[in-house]
This record gives structure tokens, C-alpha cells and sequence, in this order.
């Protein structure tokens, strides 16, 4: 990957790890599914007004609208909303990795290399440790969703890595206005009108402030920079930057909502971040060394 790519992916992945306190922000002000179609309708109005269309087949945006935008962040805010902590959710949901290159081999057939299998388990066993920390004292349904929606961004990755949307920010766009009318329908349903008006017309500033923060730097930003690193690079090279997240996620979490970090947490936390940091190590042969016969150099020279 050139560096300026790799800079950008290091910038995307950190503001999303800053992005999961921004979330517990807003959801304290909004219900989970009503606070996710906000999102993405402040995210597509006034885009849509902006950009073009998105220069795919309608298919793939439905397909990530309802991928990424219902069930990743439907599922993710529904699973904070229950109790995840900010910094658990941002590297709990990291476990993408794993499913994008497990969807990326069954769909697009690009085979996993062996450090990149290794360091799926070491990533899982790491998952596991979270999962039994967690759940001796929390809910462990609001893990299993946060997992789920894990599970849904890495097809979403893997569809966008197939539909190569050559305007990246016009399809993150369209992709948002998608999911706008889902979310809404569920939240009607799942949370009542009653609870969507009462937030709606209580409206703070530091409500408003994340939902921006999140509809126009986490989606638009950082999806739009994200699918275009897609397009440019195999799965497989793009997603595993997403170690970065769970970083910045835990950090910010911890500095910021003062969320207790145990030793159990910590060393789960470590494996991890070393098996996603396993799936980008790639072992080059070495280049032959050039021979030149004497009866060459004694031409050329003599």
C-alpha cells in the first residue's frame, strides 16, 4: 500500500475508535435505532444534492445500504444502548477482520494466507477472553449483538470490495439515504413513537454535536475514504488497519467516560490486536541476484 493510503487508513481507523464514545454521547439522548437512522439521514441530506449517482448497479448499494447501515450500526448501537462500553464495542466489533477474510475466500476467492489463518485464531481466542470477562457481570445478549454486527460489516466489506464504486463518497451517500427508511420503520416498531418524539423534542446540543460528528465525519469521511481504499487494495490489505480502532477506542473510552480496563481485558485485548496485526504481514521472496558472465563484461569493456 503507498503510504499516503496508509496514512489515510490510519486516520479513518482512528476516528472511528474515538467515534464509539461519540456514540455512548449520543445515545444517551437518543434510542439506538431511532439514533442510527439520524445518523445516516443527516449523513445523505443534504449530500444527496451534491453527488451524482452512485455509478453501480443499484443491487450493491441496496445490498450495503441494508449491510453497513441496518444491521453493522443497527445491531452495534443497539448492543451500546444495552450496556456495551464504548472501548469493549470499538475492539469486540473487530472481530470483522475475521469475517471479511473468511467472506472474502468463500466469495471472492482470495485464499487466506497461513500468518493470516494463525492470526485469525489468536485474534478469536482473544474475542473468547472478552466474552467470558463480559459476561460474569453484563448482559451477555448485548456482546452477541455488537459480534453480530461485526459479522455484517465484514460482508459489507467484501461487497463493496466486489462493486469497486468508483466515487467512493457518492456511494457511501446513497448507501446512507438506504438505510434511512429501515432503521426508521424498526425504530417505530421496536421503540415506539412515544420515545422517538420525546428525544426529538429534547434536543441538546451535545445530542446534535455527536450526531453530526458521527453522520459527517465517521460515515461520510470515513466510509467514503474507506471504499476507495477497497477499491485500490485486496480485502485482505485494507481491513486489517481496522487494529487501529479498538487503540483509539479504549484509549479515548477509558480517558474520556472513565471505563475500567481490567488485567483480563487487557491481555485480550493484546492478542487481539497482535493476530489482526498477523493478517497484514506479507513474505516477499528475495529478488534473484543478477549474475553477469565475464565473457559479457570482458566484451562490453574490452
Amino acid at each position: 500500500m503507498k503510504p499516503r493510503h496508509a496514512a489515510l487508513a490510519v486516520l479513518i481507523t482512528s476516528i472511528w475508535g474515538v467515534n464509539f464514545v461519540v456514540i455512548k454521547v449520543g445515545l444517551a439522548e437518543f434510542p439506538p435505532l431511532l439514533f442510527s437512522a439520524l445518523r445516516f439521514l443527516a449523513a445523505a441530506v443534504p449530500a444527496l444534492w451534491f453527488v451524482g449517482k452512485p455509478r453501480v448497479a443499484w443491487k450493491w448499494v441496496v445490498a450495503v445500504g441494508f449491510l453497513l447501515g441496518v444491521a453493522k450500526f443497527g445491531l452495534v448501537f443497539l448492543g451500546m444502548g444495552a450496556g456495551m462500553p464504548a472501548g469493549l464495542s470499538s475492539l469486540v466489533l473487530q472481530s470483522q477482520v475475521i469475517f471479511t477474510v473468511i467472506f472474502a475466500a468463500a466469495l471472492l476467492r482470495e485464499r487466506p494466507r497461513p500468518v493470516q489463518l494463525a492470526g485469525m485464531t489468536v485474534a478469536a481466542v482473544g474475542i473468547m477472553l472478552i466474552a467470558l470477562d463480559y459476561g460474569v457481570g453484563s448482559p451477555i445478549s448485548a456482546l452477541l449483538l455488537v459480534v453480530l454486527g461485526a459479522v455484517a460489516w465484514g460482508l459489507s466489506n467484501v461487497v463493496t470490495r466486489y462493486a469497486k464504486p468508483p466515487d467512493a463518497l457518492s456511494f457511501i451517500v446513497w448507501v446512507s439515504a438506504v438505510a434511512v427508511l429501515p432503521l426508521l420503520g424498526l425504530s417505530l416498531v421496536f421503540e415506539g413513537p412515544a420515545a422517538g418524539l420525546a428525544a426529538l423534542t429534547d434536543l441538546r446540543w451535545t445530542g446534535v454535536s455527536a450526531l453530526l460528528f458521527i453522520a459527517w465525519i465517521s460515515t461520510l469521511f470515513g466510509f467514503g475514504v474507506w471504499g476507495f481504499l477497497l477499491r485500490e487494495y485486496d480485502a485482505s490489505t485494507v481491513v486489517p488497519f481496522a487494529l487501529l480502532v479498538p487503540v483509539a477506542g479504549m484509549f479515548s473510552g477509558w480517558l474520556l467516560l472513565d471505563e475500567a480496563v481490567s488485567p483480563l481485558r487487557i491481555g485480550a485485548a493484546v492478542l487481539v490486536i497482535a493476530g489482526m496485526a498477523a493478517t497484514t504481514v506479507r513474505w516477499s521472496k528475495p529478488k534473484p541476484a543478477l549474475i553477469v558472465h565475464r565473457e559479457v563484461i570482458d566484451a562490453r569493456t574490452g
